[in-house]
């Protein structure tokens, strides 16, 4: 088995062990992270609904580097979610280790207001 497919299919079993426990509702959405090799990517969901709520990349982010946009997109989507009445989420990971770019787009949605 290749190195890579090998890492991609640990990082899926991790995601479906933790998205067999994690649920988004109507009153408490998932926020969902992925990461690529150039960019972070977050989203806030309704899985009850099957809707996504709010959605911010670093894509968006202008002139900052690795950890500080994703700091960035964690804060940017706070407002976004604040401004649509949504306080209290679960945290999604995406299978992803918690450190990092995942660490910091989870402190900067702390920090802008998200509860979890």
């Amino acid at each position: 088995m290749d190195k890579s497919i090998a890492k991609k299919e640990k990082r899926n079993r991790r995601h479906n062990r933790i998205r067999a426990k994690v649920k988004g509702t109507a009153l408490m959405p998932r926020l969902n992270v992925f990461r690529s090799n150039t960019a972070i990517y977050a989203q806030i969901i309704n899985d009850d609904a099957g809707s996504t709520l709010v959605s911010f990349s670093s894509n968006e982010v202008k002139g900052k580097k690795g950890l500080e946009r994703a700091k960035q997109v964690g804060t940017e989507l706070a407002k976004l979610a604040v401004e649509k009445k949504i306080k209290k989420i679960v945290f999604d990971r995406g299978g992803y280790i918690y450190t990092g770019n995942i660490r910091a787009l989870a402190e900067g949605a702390r920090e802008g207001g998200l509860i979890f």
